[in-house]
């Protein structure tokens, strides 16, 4: 039983991955993962961007998820030898990826990545992952039917996506190490600063930190 499904007290969607980063990378012994929220708002702008880059269209585990709405690893899918030669990356030696569902729509993604030389994801990781996604979904839908349940007090003009980043920036991240961290190309970075930058009437990373100092959250 992953014990740590039943403690977080998640109040918002800004909050899930501090909130469970560290206790989930140890439960499934990974060196990389993250969880992605597709925007209602940016996904507007551009409809491919709105997929983790583990999740664009032409890798197969990504389009097995949002075919199927199930998780899925490499091996699932894949011989090793088509994945090494597929993605030869050393931070993805092995991939796992889960739906979050809200409506019958799918709304983000839970990816994993283990470093080459790493133990391969088993069916137990993939069980372990579907109750984990289940369990992610209900709260988020829950978050969406009842959005004033944990209204902030300085409710911010930006998204729960685009705080994350603003966060992200506020330590100093690159854009190129913002978009690793999230599992998002450049771009997606690029153009959500934009959108941020115009709805704060900023034109500073600096300035926009400074502006959101009271509503980033920091570890």
């Amino acid at each position: 039983m992953m014990y740590f499904m039943r403690a977080p007290n998640i109040r918002n969607e800004q909050e899930l991955q501090p909130t469970l980063m560290d206790k989930i990378g140890e439960y499934f012994g990974v060196q990389h993962w993250g969880i992605y929220l597709i925007d209602s708002e940016s996904k507007a702008d551009t409809e491919t961007q709105s997929i983790p880059a583990v999740c664009l269209e032409s890798n197969p585990v990504g389009r097995y998820v949002v075919e199927r709405h199930a998780p899925a690893h490499e091996q699932l899918i894949l011989t090793p030898e088509d994945w090494k030669d597929f993605c030869p990356r050393h931070d993805h030696g092995h991939v796992m990826t889960g739906p979050i569902i809200c409506d019958g729509r799918l709304i983000g993604t839970l990816n994993f990545a283990r470093d080459k030389g790493k133990p391969a994801f088993t069916a137990n990781d993939l069980a372990d992952l579907s109750a984990l996604c289940i369990h992610l979904s209900a709260k988020l839908a829950t978050l969406k039917t009842n959005p004033n349940i944990f209204k902030s007090s300085s409710p911010s003009p930006l998204t729960p996506r685009e705080l994350q980043i603003a966060e992200l920036v506020a330590q100093g991240l690159t854009n190129a190490e913002i978009a690793e961290k999230l599992w998002i190309t450049q771009n997606s970075v690029k153009q959500a600063l934009k959108r941020m930058f115009r709805k704060l009437g900023v034109s500073a990373r600096a300035e926009m930190v400074a502006r959101l100092q009271d509503q980033l959250i920091h570890r």
